[in-house]
């Protein structure tokens, strides 16, 4: 006997979304469309169904949703996930041989057509649907196979043969012997809003004091939340918060030379004092940081907390488990090296140690340890130069009982690398648009981004610049740079962050020879007029509102690019399905000139209105009567680099 589906004849295909085969699961947002789809076909001409079982992990049954055909043999499913944690599904198929029946009687009977025998046909197949139905409902469904084989007209037999009822039950009383099930289970994570919608804010509290010279506090970033909120961000990220290591500890500028004034870099974390479960005590007490996390959440802005694995080589690990770092030949542990930097202040675990269990559970301990005392969100330092094996396993035990989490993975490191950490569980990752300055390098690495497959695992977070980066492009460009590549920024990814302190106040000197700031923070403690006015800061609290006040920015996978005549110009709409919000975002990629162009908008992607209508400036109030797809945009970038504009329909003056 042959052992094999003979009798199935529908095939299950191209499955999306699957990551790596269905090795790890796709992302979603709760309450966000979440769309699951596949290829369904059969031979002949026969009708096909496709569905979706589906259930949240911590469900026992699954639940069946029908899929929409698309075209081609294209099937989709659109679900929104109502519960935070990992869902799994699977796509089925079979032939709908009451579908494929019911609609060739009805052509036969326009056409004048005898259908004595196809109501028979049709009468046969209720009474098979009747074998497999329960007592309850048999003697119905057998009704309805009379009804079709005893009426007095035909229009009553069609009529019986097209109720909605009969299909219903038809459907429930399936053959589940021909359903062709892909023998997959798929998995996707649904995680809160902040992951994918978050604005960013990054300062050194130790440069928090109102005093010049005076070491800053927990206290004294209390004092600036009205003022980060007002700005507009909701998440407000530190540098490590722990003891700072005393030995080899570097010095202004990174010198190898420091002075009894030098407080160091916060990532050489650890001292005689505590290490990555302990608070630097110029900083305050952990009841300080506690009292600021509840009152950030006063204004909507959470904590970031900066989780960097590695040690000062005074950290009290190196003496109680001196197994979890690379000892040299000379008796020294190795320190943390990239060519040609080097960082003899910083000591990097070994992943590669016997010992690697106790490793990972202390580690773990770490981020559990701050998420009890209120944190729930963690940027990490370089991931890239920690086991992937290790973020999988410890990522996932984090967040299966903790799912409101969010790890930013900050990795500026080669392609594969970068979408390996976000296929682990990393909910947003650093990116390279941080030297993407062209329009057309803008276009492809945002196409690169939202129309592959990294669109499912790859959460993007844009930042202009770090503490470790001062690209070119904002060196040389000024005020003009720093505006447009904040509205890039923020208009291009749902989720973008600012080193703000630096950024708002337009400095800009590099370090000679390098794309870094001089009289860098890292390396001391630096005073900030928090009260000065700058037009940069200005735009940055504009910009923020208008993110807030338009869905359309709060999705980074709704982009269509436009074309424009001029190279200089960027030209891309967003558009939001729930609201119908569209917005045309219009940026001039020169800090120097004025560039001008027709740009080309797509209107049929984007839905937007064939005819007139008008748009309004977001940024500047102005509004403009647009028609069509082509339309002109003319931006000085000393006025303002870019538009933002509303599509506003029906046209109004």
């Amino acid at each position: 006997m042959i052992d094999f589906p003979g009798r199935k004849r529908v095939v299950v295909t191209n499955i999306s979304p699957q990551i790596n085969g269905g090795s790890y699961p796709a992302k979603a947002v709760i309450q966000d469309e979440f769309i699951i789809s596949a290829d369904v076909f059969t031979d002949g001409h026969d009708d096909v169904v496709a569905s979706v079982l589906l259930k949240h992990r911590k469900d026992r049954i699954w639940k069946e949703y029908p899929m929409s055909f698309i075209n081609n043999d294209h099937w989709e499913l659109k679900f929104y996930p109502t519960q935070l944690g990992f869902y799994q599904f699977q796509v089925q198929g079979w032939v709908d041989h009451f579908t494929t029946w019911r609609k060739g009687l009805i052509k036969k009977y326009e056409a004048g057509q005898d259908i004595k025998v196809e109501l028979q046909i049709g009468a046969q197949l209720i009474e098979e649907a009747a074998s497999r139905a329960g007592t309850k409902d048999r003697n119905g469904i057998l009704e309805q196979a009379r009804l079709l084989t005893n009426v007095q007209t035909l229009e009553e037999a069609i009529m019986a043969a097209t109720d909605d009822k009969l299909a219903t039950a038809m459907y429930r009383l399936r053959d589940k012997k021909l359903i062709t099930v892909y023998p997959e289970i798929f998995a996707f994570e649904v995680e809160i809003k902040r992951a994918s919608f978050s604005t960013w804010y990054e300062l050194f509290p130790r440069s928090a004091s109102q005093e010049p010279g005076k070491h800053g506090t927990f206290k004294d970033v209390k004092q600036l939340l009205p003022r980060v909120a007002a700005m507009g961000f909701d998440t407000l990220y530190f540098p490590p918060i722990h003891p700072i290591g005393e030995q080899k500890r570097k010095g202004k500028n990174n010198s190898l030379t420091a002075t009894e004034n030098d407080p160091g870099s916060p990532w050489a974390i650890g001292n005689r004092l505590g290490g990555h479960k302990s608070i630097h005590p110029q900083l305050g007490t952990l009841k300080d940081f506690q009292d600021l996390i509840k009152e950030a959440r006063k204004y909507d802005i959470e904590i970031a907390m900066d989780i960097a694995y590695q040690c000062a080589p005074d950290h009290p690990y190196v003496k109680q488990h001196p197994q979890w770092f690379k000892w040299r030949p000379d008796g020294t542990v190795q320190y943390a090296e990239n060519p040609p930097k080097k960082y003899e202040d910083i000591l990097p675990f070994n992943f590669e140690t016997e010992d690697w269990e106790n490793l990972w559970l202390e580690l773990k301990s770490v981020i559990d340890f701050w998420i009890d005392k209120g944190v729930t969100i963690f940027r990490i330092d370089n991931p890239h130069t920690k086991s992937f094996a290790f973020w999988e396993w410890m990522i996932g035990e984090v967040r299966r009982d903790n799912p409101q989490v969010i790890f930013l993975a900050e990795a500026f490191t080669r392609p594969r690398i970068m979408e390996q950490l976000a296929k682990a569980g990393f909910n947003q990752s650093y990116t390279y648009f941080t030297w993407r300055n062209t329009a057309k390098e803008i276009e492809e690495y945002m196409t690169e981004l939202t129309k592959t497959d990294m669109r499912y695992f790859f959460r993007p977070n844009f930042w202009p610049n770090t503490p470790d980066i001062l690209p070119p492009e904002i060196t040389y460009g000024g005020e003009v740079a720093h505006i447009r590549r904040l509205i890039l920024a923020a208009t291009l990814s749902s989720s973008y962050g600012l080193y703000g302190p630096v950024y708002e106040f337009g400095f800009t000197q590099p370090m000679p020879g390098k794309e870094e700031y001089i009289d860098n923070e890292k390396y001391e403690i630096r005073h900030w007029d928090w009260n000065a006015y700058t037009r940069i800061k200005e735009i940055i609290s504009r910009v923020n509102r208008i993110r807030k006040e338009n869905p359309a920015l709060q999705d980074t996978y709704n982009i269509e690019f436009a074309k424009c005549t001029n190279e200089q110009i960027v030209c891309y709409v967003k558009t939001d399905k729930k609201t119908g919000n569209q917005l045309i975002v219009a940026v001039n990629m020169d800090s120097w000139n004025t560039q001008a162009g027709h740009v080309t908008l797509p209107l049929e992607k984007a839905g937007l209105p064939q005819g007139e209508y008008m748009v309004r400036d977001l940024l500047s109030g102005d509004k403009y009567r647009w028609n069509g797809a082509v339309n002109f945009v003319q931006l000085n970038p000393y006025e303002m680099p870019a538009h933002i504009l509303k599509v506003e329909t029906p046209p109004s003056v």
